[in-house]
């Protein structure tokens, strides 16, 4: 069930993100919506069946109880993403907020947070067969790590979400080249809550969260997959070649590092089996 039921969400959601092209208008909104609810159901799942109960809960209130508030004080101040709103395509809202919009947070934050630790794991261990603690510079390169990996990701939802009218900047001034409504404020006011959302969750979920193995394979892949399937659609499928370009370079920074750290590892593991010795047919053999 562990390991299971991670991969059973996770297939669900590539199917109803590999359909999202296909479809449009009011489907193409309910499928958003379902989406999304998916991808926040495969990642608390994932932190409850791998670390329990105290991970799940502190994964829900840092990011989608933060998640919300950060955007409900967005839409009343504009700060700190800038003025924009909500159309009502996503669903019910709650202070002007979707209530999908929160666990969108949630859904990305938590393979985001797993990637930063993959990479930032160091590779001595403690006398007890443990990773040797992180300090503290290795902490904020965690945290900085998980947050670009998080905030990243937005360089593709943001566009595509805004072509889809989903919602919309009241002032998209100034705005990165090639993508046009929506503000750099955006960008920014997204990894400085991340940051913040990084930052708390560690404290929060105690020391299970500090150290990632096999059990975290779906969650490896399903940032993995976010990120090829994003550059691709965005090239290929939604005409919207400059996100695309961004989106690569920005999640990138992290999704790259993971993907060439989880090739080396197997290299090396190859590396390490003994190799196997051919028998010689009658003497060898069993008699």
């Amino acid at each position: 069930m562990t390991r299971r039921l991670p991969w059973a969400l996770l297939a669900v959601l590539v199917a109803a993100q590999i359909c999202y092209p296909l479809t449009g208008g009011t489907t193409r909104a309910r499928l958003t919506v379902a989406t999304v609810v998916l991808g926040y159901l495969l990642s608390v799942c994932h932190a409850l069946l791998s670390r329990g109960p105290r991970v799940a809960a502190a994964l829900v209130a840092v990011a989608t109880g933060g998640g919300f508030a950060v955007e409900a004080v967005g839409v009343a101040t504009g700060v700190p993403f800038g003025s924009y709103d909500y159309s009502g395509e996503l669903g019910p809202k709650l202070a002007g907020v979707p209530l999908i919009i929160p666990l969108a947070w949630t859904w990305m934050a938590w393979p985001a947070w797993l990637a930063a630790v993959r990479l930032t794991t160091p590779a001595t261990t403690s006398a007890a067969g443990r990773p040797a603690p992180a300090g503290g510079r290795l902490r904020v390169g965690r945290i900085t790590l998980a947050a670009v990996g998080l905030a990243g990701w937005d360089l593709f939802l943001d566009p595509q979400m805004v072509a889809e009218g989903y919602w919309r900047w009241l002032d998209a001034t100034p705005a990165l080249p090639g993508l046009p409504g929506v503000p750099v404020s955006n960008y920014l006011g997204w990894l400085l809550f991340a940051l913040l959302l990084a930052s708390a969750l560690r404290p929060l979920a105690g020391p299970a969260v500090a150290v990632t193995d096999g059990r975290d394979t779906s969650m490896v892949a399903l940032y993995l997959w976010t990120y090829a399937s994003s550059v691709l659609a965005h090239a290929v499928f939604l005409d919207l070649p400059a996100s695309a370009l961004w989106g690569a370079v920005g999640m990138g920074a992290t999704a790259v590092p993971l993907a060439v750290a989880l090739l080396r590892a197997r290299r090396h593991r190859d590396e390490q089996r003994p190799p196997r010795t051919a028998r010689r047919p009658g003497v060898d053999a069993p008699a």
